[in-house]
């Protein structure tokens, strides 16, 4: 073979290799507005994590900028933006979003759900993905999970809860279909983005504030305002958070990069939650330490709760069939788990913390 025509047919070659790959790797820029402010470390630092992940599984060809809370998109209007395509994926919890369609509270958490394991089980191998994108494509959005914080605490509280009567009247700062539920026991709710959650318990806007956990709620300062703290958040067994994607935005993407996003996902899936459990224990520490009163929930308020829950549960499937598809799923897979749980966690939970306590 002719060397000169052999080094022009490996040259064209090359020359034909360099834009094909360019093409199929293609240099892409989305921003990623959460409804999280920037010093909640853990729950924004998911953000920088999945933004540094994709860029270092893309070899830097694709790049997701976070942004906090209120920097161009309002905490409570992620969705909204989303779906215009304003920007083009976002960070927030579905259940902010439950006014323009009360299912979505599932895809985040509801009073007396599943905790993170079994939302885990049912969002992978039951019928939550599935039905997540289903709601989420009317609003043109792709929808899939994103870390979680595990079961909350019950908030935080000027006066002590004795009982049911010291819930009526009470303004009660709480976020998604549990604020339904705690009107039902005579409270006053409201949901306030996380960033507006001191000033408006500072200035008597609110007499009491749930948020997530020790770590982040000694960040918020919370504690410095109202003392008596209580435990569980039976409305937030588990708290899963969500990566929204305006939909013809991911449908362009290659598919590496959505496959990129996917495993970023899933490392914080897990490292999320680690992280609250290895840092919450001290900070609660340190909240009882400073003059925080932990308190247990009256049996009398959980007993009416779960009655509540359930009638607000029937009563809205009654009336929104979307919701009566989602609960359906919910609920079935929800009683199964509670019993495998029942036979398994539980029974190993109840000996062996009370036993360590004893210790």
């Amino acid at each position: 073979m002719d060397r000169r025509l052999f080094l022009g047919a490996a040259g064209g070659a090359a020359a034909l290799a360099a834009p094909a790959l360019a093409q199929a790797s293609p240099e892409i820029r989305w921003r990623m507005p959460s409804s999280f402010p920037r010093n909640l470390d853990v729950l924004f630092g998911s953000c920088e994590r999945l933004s540094r992940r994709v860029a270092e599984l893309t070899d830097g060809r694709f790049r997701i900028t976070p942004f906090p809370a209120g920097e161009i998109v309002p905490a409570l209007q992620v969705l909204d933006a989303v779906q215009g395509g304003t920007v083009e994926c976002g960070h927030t919890p579905a259940l902010f979003y439950v006014g323009k369609e009360p299912a979505l509270a599932f895809f985040t958490c509801v009073p007396f759900g599943m905790n993170r394991r079994q939302m885990a089980a049912w969002m992978r191998y039951g019928d939550g993905l599935a039905l997540a994108n289903e709601m989420f494509a009317a609003f043109n959005c792709t929808f899939m999970n994103f870390g979680d914080t595990g079961t909350q605490m019950g908030g935080w509280f000027r006066k002590e809860i004795k009982g049911l009567d010291d819930l009526k009247g009470l303004k009660f700062r709480i976020s998604g279909f549990a604020g339904n539920l705690f009107e039902r026991l005579g409270t006053v709710p409201t949901q306030i983005a996380p960033g507006d959650i001191y000033p408006s318990l500072e200035r008597g806007v609110i007499d009491a504030a749930e948020f997530i956990g020790p770590y982040d709620d000694e960040k918020l300062g919370l504690n410095r305002i109202a003392r008596y703290y209580y435990a569980p958040g039976f409305w937030e067994p588990s708290s899963m958070g969500g990566f929204i994607a305006n939909r013809p935005a991911w449908e362009r993407l290659p598919q590496q990069y959505r496959i990129a996003v996917e495993v970023a996902l899933a490392e914080i899936d897990t490292d999320q939650n680690a992280r609250y459990d290895a840092w919450n224990p001290p900070a609660l520490r340190r909240l009882i330490a400073g003059g925080a009163q932990l308190r247990a929930w009256p049996r009398e308020v959980l007993q009416a709760a779960w009655r509540e829950a359930h009638g607000l549960y029937e009563d809205t499937a009654a009336k929104n069939p979307q919701f009566r598809k989602v609960w359906e799923s919910y609920r079935t897979f929800r009683n199964e788990q509670y019993q495998w749980f029942r036979v398994t966690e539980n029974a190993f939970e109840s000996f062996a913390f009370s036993e360590a306590a004893r210790s």
